[in-house]
């Protein structure tokens, strides 16, 4: 780091990158110190270029522009650009659970995890607020499904309603709900939820009417990830294929039971070499294009900016197979402090 990037640092009380890597590691969060970009500059192996016109801020502090939320859903749109704020779309599922939500008095559901210290790492447990979404992906019922994260799953059969919210909100979206245990033992009539089949669900923001930039970064960094991903064997999908396993309303044991179906199959997800990429509408922090989520199977959810395609190779073998955080782009995550893991993917 420059002596002029460092002074700016402490004028500014910003944290230099050895503050941040270091408190990375004191809360436990798996860090890589590979670079983020491995290839040439300018690059010589083909990767995708963002216009000169591409202009992202490159000098404030990224960490820590992310706020702590306890579930974050995408909800089936079929498309990749929307009305600018999605939850105020009248007659669309994100404006009822939006209402939904902030009409419920859940509390925090209690917690004794050591609060992380790197700013934007946080315990979803922490936080009793949703974080909603518009995606990209179809749905596989004839109303909306929706993805929940960190639980992981697929909710399929809710109504564009006030009672399809409140569904979704009752069976699946309550901070009272534990994460592996997303599916109650008497759903309203309908629902399906499953367990996403995908060692990793990675999202970019595609929302051009928040963001031209937005929609000129996602397409390109889409082409990169698919191309990263199939290269090293990987099979990647853009939309939810049909279920074929049974939906965990139809599982017939105990609470107990049901939690350790879950979580073995969450497990077991790691070694599908299979990715789901979507689009998704506006996160926050455009200004720290391109807007990276990466979700995995064991909880954790890992906020990149300042993507480039450049950069996908780090992340797809750090980050994406390694279970490594890249720090210098990360704005932070829930679930990356596993103190006593060498990886994200260890449970």
């Amino acid at each position: 780091m420059s002596s002029f990037r460092r002074l700016k640092a402490w004028a500014t009380n910003a944290l230099t990158p050895e503050a941040i890597h270091n408190h990375l590691v004191d809360d436990g969060v798996p860090v890589s110190d590979a670079p983020c970009r491995g290839c040439a500059d300018p690059c010589e192996e083909g990767h995708p270029e963002f216009p000169d016109r591409f202009k992202v801020d490159m000098e404030s502090q990224m960490i820590g522009s992310v706020r702590p939320y306890r579930r974050q859903i995408l909800i089936s749109t079929a498309k990749t650009d929307w009305d600018r704020d999605v939850t105020s779309t009248r007659g669309s599922l994100a404006a009822f659970v939006d209402s939904a939500h902030y009409r419920s008095t859940s509390p925090v559901v209690a917690h004794d995890e050591v609060r992380p210290r790197a700013p934007g790492v946080f315990h979803a447990s922490s936080s009793s607020e949703i974080t909603i979404l518009n995606g990209s992906h179809s749905s596989v019922s004839d109303h909306e499904t929706v993805l929940v994260f960190p639980d992981y799953v697929a909710v399929a059969g809710i109504p564009a309603s006030a009672k399809g919210a409140q569904m979704l909100w009752k069976n699946a979206l309550d901070p009272a709900i534990p994460r592996i245990l997303g599916a109650t033992k008497k759903p309203e009539p309908g629902i399906q939820t499953w367990v996403l089949p995908y060692a990793c669900v990675i999202t970019m923001c595609s929302h051009k009417r928040r963001d031209a930039r937005c929609a000129i970064a996602a397409p390109k960094l889409e082409q990169a990830f698919t191309h990263s991903l199939t290269s090293r064997g990987w099979t990647v999908d853009n939309q939810l294929e049909p279920f074929i396993d049974l939906p965990l309303e139809k599982f017939s044991g105990s609470d107990e039971e049901r939690e350790e179906h879950v979580t073995s199959t969450l497990k077991t997800l790691r070694d599908s070499q299979r990715a789901l990429i979507l689009y998704n509408s506006h996160v926050g922090g455009h200004r720290y294009n391109g807007v990276t989520i990466i979700y995995t199977p064991g909880g954790a959810t890992i906020w990149y900016g300042r993507v480039t395609p450049h950069d996908v190779d780090a992340i797809v073998e750090q980050t994406i197979i390694g279970g490594l955080v890249l720090p210098s782009l990360l704005r932070g995550g829930a679930g990356l402090a596993k103190p006593g893991c060498k990886s994200l993917h260890d449970w």
